[in-house]
């Protein structure tokens, strides 16, 4: 039964199958047309003379009436044989080990195909957890990662080659990963041992080595999508050495990243070496045909800023017709946004998109979680000084946004306080399909 459902399934739309056999087997028959009339229609004469003779000779022995549906039977079961072994070779060579039907990866691929341009700009473990989530909605997502990291294995490869740090970029590749997972464990394996090794992951020092072959992480990227099968792009938010600097509440300032995520008192700006970083073509180009823009989730003012001090990123968000929204944490971050509620976080990029001459907001929608449940391990969240960040959801629709929450943790009870990717994503395509339907409906 469940070969005859999938049999019948290859008679749906969408497939993008069924319209190149008929085409091929159309020309097939137009090219034996032609190579007859070439011929001066003698095989035609031929042909049809030999199917009269060998016509004429099987009704004298059975009669019209069988002999015509078992002509038919044979001819079905010949096309029939011929496909499925035709399309079960395909199969074997594109997946031998998935346990997928053919049919059921071309539906989904077609319906992947068909999603709508996302546009996801981050980084660190916030972006990947998006993307892993949109990945079951579409295959048109484009990354834009912040390069502005300069610690852990990132920071060592930066200081030690001179490569821009490959560490958020790894993630995004490993989350857009349709390759095997045996490989994409590789990707992300990270070394407990070995002199100059511990700590590097080997993903880390693929992209290194393949930045310094190709000439820029741009290219090594490239072939690190083809070698992981990645579905949709990732792409750097500059090609520029970037370094971070943050000036304080109380007057200090601190140079770098890592150091930036310790502050020890209220940021109050955020700026980098060298200014105005040019942003890459393929980054922009991927905005301008956006459906979709999202910030976030991440680090405010490590992941997620960082790739609002490129103008023309910024500019070009600023000129997309596409819906905006952007994911808030849903803890805070002791010593980066202590006491910050959704409020606050939107004040920060606003503040941050000011120092470039921006007033209007890049963002006027926000999704945020639900109100959480007091749990020990809430509790133990808050003895290490993060809380939940609070969302006043009408203080927010008063200044003009709008608000959407959702239980964006999942379900499932876990060890940390973290997005879950399925119900993030879910949350990110229900807010897209309301605008895209309130569009169609002026």
């Amino acid at each position: 039964m469940s070969r005859s459902r999938r049999a019948v399934r290859w008679l749906q739309p969408g497939l993008v199958v069924k319209r190149w056999v008929l085409t091929s087997g159309l020309g097939l028959l137009i090219a034996l047309l032609g190579a007859a009339v070439w011929a001066d229609l003698q095989p035609i004469y031929w042909t049809i003379a030999g199917i009269q003779w060998l016509l004429k000779n099987i009704t004298t022995v059975l009669p019209r009436g069988i002999t015509g549906p078992l002509v038919l039977a044979i001819g079905a079961a010949l096309i029939w044989l011929g496909q499925s072994r035709s399309f079960g070779t395909i199969q074997q060579a594109l997946a031998p080990d998935r346990g997928t039907h053919l049919v059921d990866a071309l539906a989904a691929q077609g319906r992947l195909n068909r999603g709508p341009s996302i546009v996801a700009v981050g980084g660190g473990t916030g972006l990947s957890t998006l993307l892993s989530g949109l990945k079951r909605y579409s295959s048109n997502l484009t990354a834009i990662v912040t390069v502005a990291d300069d610690g852990g294995s990132s920071g060592v490869l930066r200081r030690e080659l001179g490569v821009q740090p490959p560490g958020d970029i790894r993630n995004c590749l490993a989350a857009l990963a349709r390759e095997e997972p045996l490989l994409t464990r590789l990707f992300q394996y990270r070394f407990k041992a070995g002199n100059g090794l511990e700590g590097h992951s080997f993903g880390n020092l693929f992209l290194s080595a393949l930045t310094a072959i190709t000439g820029s992480l741009e290219s090594a990227i490239t072939a690190s999508s083809r070698v992981l099968a990645v579905q949709g792009q990732v792409v750097p938010a500059t090609n520029a050495d970037v370094r971070l600097w943050a000036e304080l509440e109380n007057g200090e300032r601190l140079e770098g990243e890592s150091a930036i995520g310790h502050a020890s008192s209220r940021i109050v700006r955020l700026g980098c070496t060298p200014e105005r970083p040019p942003a890459l073509p393929r980054a922009l180009e991927a905005i301008a045909h956006a459906d979709l823009i999202v910030l976030g989730p991440g680090s405010l003012y490590t992941s997620l800023l960082p790739n609002l001090l490129v103008p023309e990123l910024v500019a070009a968000i600023a000129r997309s017709k596409a819906p905006r929204l952007y994911i808030c944490n849903l803890m805070t971050q002791p010593g980066e946004t202590d006491g910050l509620d959704v409020e606050g976080h939107l004040r920060a990029i606003e503040a941050q998109l000011a120092t470039l001459g921006v007033q209007d907001r890049l963002f006027t929608a926000v999704l945020a979680q639900e109100d959480l449940e007091d749990t020990p391990l809430l509790d133990r969240y808050r003895q290490k000084g993060a809380t939940p960040v609070r969302c006043d959801v009408r203080q927010l629709q008063r200044l003009g946004y709008e608000v959407m929450q959702a239980a964006l943790q999942g379900g499932r009870p876990t060890a940390t306080l973290r997005h879950d990717p399925r119900s993030l994503a879910v949350a990110v395509m229900r807010f897209y399909r309301r605008h895209r339907a309130a569009v169609r409906a002026v």
